[in-house]
């Protein structure tokens, strides 16, 4: 994947808030490595108060756990980069806001903390739907320094969201 543009990732934020616009339902985000970034991102579009409902930045483990309500013994099992707690996040962040849809994202975005099992670029995503009780999760390992990585974070996010 290349490392997208300012211009590529609000046209995406665009297109993602046209489609929960036109399907009525309100999106919540749940981020860790990028910061808020996918929240910037999608708030950079006008009218974005009609279809996004809130995002959390949790960057720490107490974080994680005191605002999405994600088990400190899910985390010490699997740590906080890992599809168990995605999943757990996305579902923190439906169960804690209006949101019909919700996205999270963990991950290690470098340039250190990477290990064998868990390298530099590493990134979990969950994409939990409130009306069909469905969560999708996905990895990519992403290349480049650490703004590379969570540029492509946020951008994958969206590009799974619709």
């Amino acid at each position: 994947m290349s490392v997208p543009s300012d211009i590529e990732l609000y046209d995406l934020a665009r297109q993602t808030g046209q489609y929960f616009l036109k399907e009525h339902q309100w999106l919540c985000t749940a981020e860790s490595c990028t910061g808020g970034w996918l929240g910037k991102v999608l708030t950079d579009v006008v009218g974005s108060s009609s279809w996004y409902e809130r995002g959390f930045i949790t960057y720490s483990n107490q974080a994680k756990q005191d605002l999405l309500g994600v088990d400190n013994t899910l985390l010490a099992k699997y740590g906080a980069v890992s599809e168990e707690s995605a999943r757990a996040m996305a579902q923190g962040a439906l169960k804690n806001s209006a949101a019909d849809q919700s996205v999270a994202i963990t991950g290690i975005a470098g340039p250190d903390g990477g290990t064998d099992s868990k390298p530099v670029g590493l990134v979990w995503f969950a994409w939990a739907d409130k009306n069909n009780s469905s969560i999708r999760t996905e990895s990519v390992v992403f290349k480049g320094d650490r703004e590379a990585v969570r540029r492509q974070a946020v951008m994958f996010a969206l590009q799974n969201l619709i």
